[in-house]
């Protein structure tokens, strides 16, 4: 199959408006490559990007999967990869030279916060930076020198390898930051694809108590959360939150709570109080500020509170070699697949504009 000289693409033109345009695929140099796009995931920051247009006219999308169309020597060198291989991405181009590069914490790397001038990244560059193919929405994507590879294992289908970044998500929350373990209980606020990235890292690492918190109209949610191994679900439209976890650990509380419920620095106090002494709270809102902060309660009850940002290289290896295992019904968590046409429909309902109540979306660009 030969490359074409352009790529169909979803490009969002204007703040929740996208619209179909053909790109120029460009040549490539020996450290790059081209991706030929199998499948993309929504990410919930995709709609949050989809209000915002001070990035300029983009590709939206950053969940990444398909085959190498084309690579150079040098890139296929540093890769380790090959034409026709089966390969996911990460959002992230990090410099590779930084202290936090060189230590593994690429998510540190200034180069890959996109708030920052001049720096670019997959899903929130502007079509305007050459080559313009920076976003998942398309049939083709360009494979810049710093681009993060995971090559997918055998079995893996690339729909299933598309959820590799937000359950490598929760493994990083929960396990290598959280330190979820053997006798922890732990509490995660939000059954989205995030929170189930959670519960999936939580079980995998042995917790002892899995519970899952959000609202009554999450019930199909919830009995997914209980099929990848949470032990309890609170609906708190239904119950106090406080008084069901007293109740489900015996008065202990939890020892780790995991806010991925999007409610921002309004539930960074009530979060507070569901932990046990020396506790701690893993905080992924960014949504404002809170107005006060509870400190007493933080200091009488040394708590810990950390800010999580993005996922390790070896979280998302992590999640991949799960994948592999087939241990659990993740496929569950893959609810819709859609084409290039449909990415305006999509986005809205990861934004939850609409009746339908997604986990995970995939595009097919080829759909």
């Amino acid at each position: 199959m030969s490359t074409p000289s352009k790529t169909l693409a979803a490009v969002m033109v204007d703040v929740r408006k996208t619209e179909l345009r053909e790109i120029a695929i460009p040549d490539i140099p020996s450290d790059a490559g081209l991706l030929r796009m199998a499948v993309n995931g929504i990410c919930s920051s995709d709609w949050n990007m989809y209000q915002d247009m001070r990035r300029g006219t983009r590709i939206l999308g950053h969940e990444m999967v398909g085959t190498i169309e084309k690579i150079g020597d040098a890139a296929k060198y540093r890769w380790g990869v090959k034409e026709g291989d089966l390969v996911a991405l990460e959002e992230y181009l990090p410099c590779g030279h930084c202290e936090y590069c060189r230590s593994g914490e690429i998510r540190s790397c200034l180069q890959t916060d996109q708030t920052l001038p001049g720096s670019i990244r997959f899903g929130s560059t502007s079509v305007d930076v050459a080559p313009g193919l920076w976003g998942g929405y398309s049939q083709f994507a360009y494979m810049h020198p710093r681009t993060i590879v995971h090559k997918v294992p055998e079995g893996v289908e690339p729909r299933i390898a598309a959820m590799c970044l937000p359950i490598g998500n929760g493994f990083q929350w929960m396990y290598y930051d959280g330190g979820a373990g053997p006798g922890k209980v732990v509490v995660i606020q939000g059954p989205g694809q995030q929170g189930l990235g959670g519960v999936i890292a939580a079980k995998t690492a042995g917790a002892e108590m899995i519970i899952v918190t959000g609202l009554s109209r999450d019930e199909k949610r919830f009995e997914l959360a209980k099929a990848l191994g949470a032990d309890h679900t609170i609906a708190v439209d239904q119950e106090d939150l406080g008084v069901a976890v007293a109740r489900l650990t015996g008065g202990h509380m939890a020892d780790i709570v995991l806010d991925t419920s999007g409610l921002g620095p309004k539930n960074l106090n009530p979060s507070l109080y569901l932990l046990r002494k020396r506790g701690t709270l893993l905080f992924v809102s960014r949504a404002g500020f809170a107005e006060q902060f509870d400190a007493e309660r933080m200091i009488v009850y040394q708590l810990t509170l950390k800010g999580l940002r993005g996922h390790s290289y070896n979280a998302v290896e992590t999640a991949l070699r799960l994948m592999a295992s087939k241990r659990l019904p993740l496929h569950l968590m893959s609810t819709h697949l859609l084409g290039l046409k449909d990415v305006n429909e999509a986005l809205f309902m990861v934004g939850g504009q609409t009746d339908e109540r997604p986990i995970h979306i995939s595009i097919d660009p080829w759909k």
